[in-house]
């Protein structure tokens, strides 16, 4: 009986650690720049106060998973910036809008360049919270909300903000506009991603005044922290089967979280 019992509870916390962290999230909601109110999900150190701030800006698929909670890639970097001493808000710029994923749409109901109209709108309530440090705010955008990151970073309110950091963004599009960071930008790309890939990002960080990091043998999604390597189909795939590899790759993880936390550390 005993040992079934040990079984048991073996189980339990093994599906536990599966299921990854679990970040104590306050909704929140705050005006936008459009015609649609947002919603974002706010995520706290322990105590009173004030803290820096990092916005999050979730990719095409959304920012839940099937079960209703933030997903785990956003979740486990809002508990590691926690723990950190940094407050989150990840915004969520499809749920108000009735949209749920974007990945296999090649004609977008919102695009990265609308979306940056969020992060600004996330910005200006930020500013009047008591929680808030009263200094530059950070930006992390993963996939889409990298491209969204670009955007951001590339006119000059993004004065406004201290750091921002796009994981696996598009950069064809912006290549071509004659794009110019205005505040200290960083480009993460793993350099084997067959959906968004590298040279073009490298191209435009070298052109444009940003830092572009590169990691061999990573694809898309690299810095989740538990995602099976696997294969999928998606719009703007540069494969002729019209499929992308995504999937966790640990080595470059470890070397990106610490990447991102050396930047935020900086004046």
């Amino acid at each position: 009986m005993i040992g079934r019992l040990a079984r048991v509870l073996i189980a339990i916390v093994s599906a536990a650690a599966a299921a990854g962290p679990a970040s104590a999230f306050e909704k929140v909601a705050f005006p936008s720049r459009a015609s649609v109110g947002l919603v974002g999900w706010l995520a706290r150190p322990a105590g009173a106060g004030p803290f820096p701030v990092v916005i999050g800006l979730h990719g095409c698929a959304g920012l839940y998973r099937r079960s209703g909670e933030v997903n785990l890639r956003e979740s486990d970097w809002s508990e590691r910036l926690n723990r950190a001493g940094y407050a989150v808000l990840l915004v969520d710029s499809f749920g108000p809008r009735g949209i749920k994923a974007l990945c296999n749409d090649r004609e977008r109901a919102l695009t990265p360049a609308g979306r940056a109209r969020d992060a600004f709108a996330a910005i200006d309530w930020l500013e009047k919270q008591d929680f808030a440090a009263k200094q530059p705010i950070a930006l992390i955008g993963w996939s889409n909300g990298g491209s969204t990151a670009l955007r951001v970073a590339g006119v000059p309110e993004a004065k406004r903000l201290r750091h921002v950091i796009a994981f696996y963004p598009g950069c064809r599009v912006i290549l071509k506009r004659g794009w110019q960071a205005q505040t200290d930008t960083a480009i993460f790309q793993g350099l084997a991603d067959d959906w968004t890939p590298a040279a073009p990002c490298e191209e435009l960080a070298h052109s444009g005044g940003a830092r572009f990091v590169g990691f061999p043998g990573a694809y898309h999604d690299f810095d989740h922290p538990s995602l099976k390597l696997r294969e999928r189909k998606a719009a703007y795939s540069q494969r002729p089967d019209g499929m992308v590899t995504i999937g966790s790759d640990p080595k470059a993880r470890a070397a990106a979280i610490d990447a991102v936390m050396a930047i935020l550390k900086r004046p």
